[in-house]
């Protein structure tokens, strides 16, 4: 029996009059997967594919959301949830006809408001359907844009959690059970306040223990919706917070706010509020949502600012010691709904300093028990091929830990295996290889405490995952597998490289931010100079002929513009301790979008202020170079360089500034379903950039060539006569072009630094593999890394902190030998 999404895209497909195979054709979606769909054999239709099936049904806003919404109101296992809250009847709209257009909210007033209400009726309120409409934007690239940003936000949130879900096996063979209790009052709220109680009413608590399944229910009963989870290290907060915005999106009705999990330890209180942060985080995991909304504001911020995203504040006691005080003063200062985790004795060491969390309650996660292990342990095995079929390598352990509990309840084995997460890792060492025997747990004299007992099960994690060859990446490609001894270093430099940033997010565009701000100029600058002055001196010979002469003005081109661009990157980014950041935007390079014309101006300015600075510096540097190889004279040299620097930078001043403008007006923002993987933002900003120096070399190029000639024909006379022939010009174009668009690209954008520090620098001096981006793909495949969305994170923070220690120690000591 097909379900309600094959219901509702063969409804829609029939009024629109296509076959299977009209709307497969136009789509570029199977015939098979339509066919499937439709009629229940798939059940799980990724977010690209319902987008497409949307676009080429041109369907209006509404019936657009009904098939976002049918597509991802089914959970897992194929039940349907709870009904959704119902939203406000919309007005009836009249059946487009043949020639008719389809209705979209810009046919509405702007506030969302009906346009026929009468003069006596009070205005309708603002159904959450059109709270945020992108179709307000006239310049949109899609022609029937999803009705609702936070809707299809819950949609691409759904998918990305159920697929992180998936990779962490945690339903394999089933979640472990994590079990909590009401917290301890001194780090609750005062339940008048929790209840949202009117004054002098009388507050009872409520009985808040549950387990993993419960708790979305559990958050909806408390009224302020607001709740703190603390767990001890590895007691399975994560996963906790992982399965309520699984189950609370599930049961989720329009008008309730989208639960997005925030990896809060990547936050500074004290230099950016909570809700700019938020709309930073959620624009960096969605790019899309970087366009603008109705008003001057991105669509991120705005979702934010109207309550439309419950924060998941994962992580407070990775916050930086001392910023937990100004954090938990920041969420005090704001009346969110949020949901907070965090290590009992950070979050009460900063409630000791300041409050508890205004108006929330509190739940603290137990321990598993031994009847815990007892169900969940033997099933991770697999099953041995021998006489007595239940026969277990886990038996002869659970026994001997049900003995031990009678008279050391305490004993090292017993006391670990407490939390999931070294339930977890005694499973990946002990259950998924055979020649491991889990008795040896059970050696006090190797393992007398349950601190070497921990220590041993981190040391082994990592050479057991990797003992094993993947099958492919997820790129589709063959995998080439990794030694476990070169993966644990390379895994410790990034844990090395998180613990000195003091995040737990394992970005990209940051990799190369573990060096020192001196090393990454003057490497930017000399792998720069040494780019530029390739290309210099192969056009110079290649017009020329002459080899002396291509290598000497490859020499100074090179070294002017090493120097030249290092300088910029040092100005905009190492002296204000920055970064290059992810662009979300994409060019266009068939039409103009209007979207953001309104940057062309300040481009304009800013390029050409920033080239007329530059080309002045070039042309003195170059001029005074020149001139010092055929006069000794002083007050000659001088005076050619500032003539040949008011030349350059009158010329270069106005190529920047036309080019940097016409790179403003072809960007467009971002697709709003452009939910990312480290792997597709890195691919996206590759294309942009690819794109922009397909703008920009032809751009810069001729302007400079063209421009030149204007610019001694200009200033012929008035200081001194100029030499100047077309071929020089032709060729200081095309140099300039190809020079302007490489350095632009290495030092000004996030992939250019990426290729230059972290692709060509840290793989060079040892530090990460060549294969950057698989290495990190396989170590999320093999549960070492998780996905952040556009940022991997540590399995764990003490998995992290594990690693970085050992790299410490082994650059202490010498242990090891980085390869070149």
């Amino acid at each position: 029996m097909a379900g309600e999404f094959g219901e509702v895209l063969r409804r829609l497909r029939t009024a629109a009059g296509l076959t299977q195979e009209e709307l497969a054709e136009r789509s570029e979606v199977s015939v098979r997967t339509i066919r499937g769909l439709e009629t229940g054999k798939r059940t799980n239709p990724r977010m690209t594919t319902v987008q497409r099936l949307a676009k080429e049904l041109a369907l209006r806003p509404r019936e657009r959301e009904e098939l976002l919404r049918a597509a991802v109101r089914r959970d897992q296992d194929g039940e349907q949830p709870a009904e959704p809250e119902p939203e406000p009847e919309p007005e009836p709209e009249p059946e487009p006809g043949p020639e008719a257009e389809p209705r979209t909210d810009a046919d509405a007033d702007p506030t969302g408001a009906p346009t026929d209400d009468g003069p006596g009726d009070p205005p309708a309120p603002n159904p959450p359907s059109t709270a945020l409409h992108p179709a307000a934007d006239p310049h949109s690239s899609d022609p029937h844009p999803p009705s609702d940003p936070a809707e299809q936000l819950a949609a691409l949130v759904t998918a990305r959690w159920q697929r992180e879900e998936e990779q962490r096996q945690v339903q394999d063979p089933f979640p472990l059970p994590v079990r909590w209790e009401t917290a301890p009052e001194a780090l609750t709220d005062h339940w008048a306040n929790i209840l949202r109680l009117p004054a002098q009413a009388t507050a009872h608590p409520l009985d808040l223990d549950g387990e993993l399944g419960e708790i979305a229910g559990t958050y909806r009963r408390i009224p302020s919706r607001r709740l703190v989870v603390l767990g001890r290290s590895g007691s399975g907060k994560t996963i906790l917070a992982l399965r309520f915005v699984l189950d609370h999106l599930r049961t989720r009705g329009t008008s309730e706010p989208v639960p997005v999990i925030f990896s809060i330890g990547a936050w500074n209180p004290t230099t950016i509020t909570l809700r700019d942060w938020l709309a930073a985080q959620l624009t960096r995991d969605h790019p899309g949502y970087a366009a603008r909304g109705r008003g001057r504001e991105s669509l991120a911020a705005e979702l934010v600012e109207s309550g439309r995203i419950l924060p998941v504040l994962d992580g407070f006691d990775e916050i930086a010691d001392g910023l937990r005080r100004p954090a938990l003063e920041a969420l005090n200062a704001t009346t969110l709904p949020l949901v907070l985790t965090s290590r009992p004795a950070e979050y009460a060491a900063a409630v000791a300093e300041t409050d508890v969390l205004t108006a929330a309650a509190a739940i603290r996660l137990t321990d598993l028990t031994l009847d815990d292990l007892a169900a969940y342990l033997p099933r991770t095995t697999r099953k041995p091929g021998r006489e007595d079929p239940d026969a277990n390598a886990w038996d002869p352990v659970l026994t001997a830990l049900r003995e031990q509990h009678r008279d050391r309840p305490d004993s090292p084995l017993a006391t670990v295996l407490k939390t999931p997460l070294m339930v977890a890792l005694a499973r990946t060492i002990y259950s998924d290889t055979p020649d491991h025997d889990p008795a040896s747990l059970l050696d006090t004299e190797r393992f007398g405490s349950p601190e070497k007992l921990e220590d041993h099960l981190l040391d082994n994690f990592i050479p057991t995952v990797y003992r094993h060859r993947l099958h492919g990446s997820s790129s589709g490609g063959s995998h080439p597998g990794f030694d476990a001894d070169r993966a644990r270093h390379w895994l410790g430099y990034l844990a090395h490289h998180l613990t000195g940033l003091r995040t737990p997010d394992l970005a990209w565009w940051r990799l190369g931010n573990g060096l020192r701000r001196s090393t990454r100029t003057l490497v930017t600058a000399v792998l720069l100079a040494l780019a530029i002055g390739l290309v210099d001196g192969a056009i110079s010979f290649g017009v020329n002929g002459r080899v002396t002469g291509a290598l000497l003005d490859a020499s100074v081109v090179g070294l002017l513009a090493g120097l030249m661009f290092g300088f910029v990157h040092w100005l905009t980014y190492t002296a204000k301790g920055k970064q290059a950041a992810p662009s979300a935007v994409r060019l266009q390079l068939r039409r103009r979008p209007g979207a953001t014309v309104w940057t062309a101006g300040p481009r304009l300015v800013i390029g050409t202020l920033g080239g007329a600075v530059f080309g002045f510096g070039y042309g003195f540097v170059v001029g005074m170079v020149i001139t010092y190889a055929v006069t000794s004279d002083l007050s000659i040299i001088v005076h050619v360089g500032l003539v040949d620097g008011l030349v350059f930078g009158s010329v270069f001043g106005v190529a920047t500034g036309l080019t940097f403008c016409l790179l403003g007006l072809l960007e467009t923002p971002l697709d709003i379903d452009s939910a990312v993987n480290p792997r597709s933002l890195l691919t996206t900003n590759r294309g942009t950039v690819t794109t922009q120096l397909l703008v920009w070399a032809p751009t810069f190029g001729a302007v400079v060539g063209f421009g030149s000639g204007v610019a001694v024909d200009v200033l012929q006379g008035s200081v001194g006569p100029l030499v100047w022939t077309s071929e020089a010009a032709a060729l200081l174009g095309v140099i300039s072009g190809l020079g302007g668009a490489i350095g632009y690209a290495l030092t000004l954008t996030a992939w250019g630094q990426w290729l230059v520090l972290t692709r060509i620098w840290l793989p060079l001096t040892g530090r990460l593999p060549w294969a950057v981006v698989t290495f990190l793909e396989d170590a999320y495949q093999r549960g070492v890394l998780r996905q952040a969305g556009a940022v991997y994170q540590f399995r764990h923070a003490r998995l992290q902190q594990h690693l970085a220690r050992h790299h410490r120690r082994a650059a202490l000591h010498d242990d090891f030998i980085a390869p070149l």
